[in-house]
């Protein structure tokens, strides 16, 4: 059973994330703002992290940074799970700072976000290595399927 983080702050979102999460099987420890997902990071060892942007104390462009800044972590696959935007300039920030995918709430339901899930660790476990997001046709990919799904 994969493990998975869920770095957010609004409640409501916590409830229909961890239930749809949970009965797909996985395993899903809450962190509730960005301070507290650093911490849960370390010790819950997730195989992927789902991170909010807008939260209190460290937001979730700072949380991204450190992770990817710290070897022991830095290999965890981490999708940006928010209502920021959703422009180019946004999402290109979040895959350049390591983020293998920027899914904007309000233009995915959770069974989306289930199968991006499933997408990104079946692709992790078979190289053992995060895709690498930033690179330019991975981040086009990224932004075309972010657009589409916002209109």
């Amino acid at each position: 059973m994969a493990k998975l983080l869920l770095v957010e702050d609004d409640p409501l979102m916590v409830r229909m994330y961890q239930r749809k999460l949970i009965n797909d099987g996985y395993d899903v420890e809450v962190a509730v703002n960005g301070e507290d997902g650093l911490v849960k990071i370390r010790s819950f060892s997730p195989d992927l992290v789902l991170l909010d942007i807008m939260m209190p104390k460290v937001n979730g462009l700072q949380v991204l940074e450190r992770v990817k800044s710290d070897p022991t972590i830095s290999k965890i696959p981490i999708i940006i799970l928010t209502n920021l935007g959703g422009s180019q300039e946004d999402i290109e920030r979040g895959l350049e700072l390591g983020a293998v995918a920027y899914l904007v709430k309000s233009a995915y339901r959770p069974d989306e976000v289930v199968a991006k899930v499933k997408e990104v660790l079946a692709g992790y476990t078979k190289s053992k290595e995060v895709p690498d997001a930033a690179s330019s046709s991975a981040s086009k990919k990224v932004i075309e399927e972010t657009s589409k799904k916002k209109k």
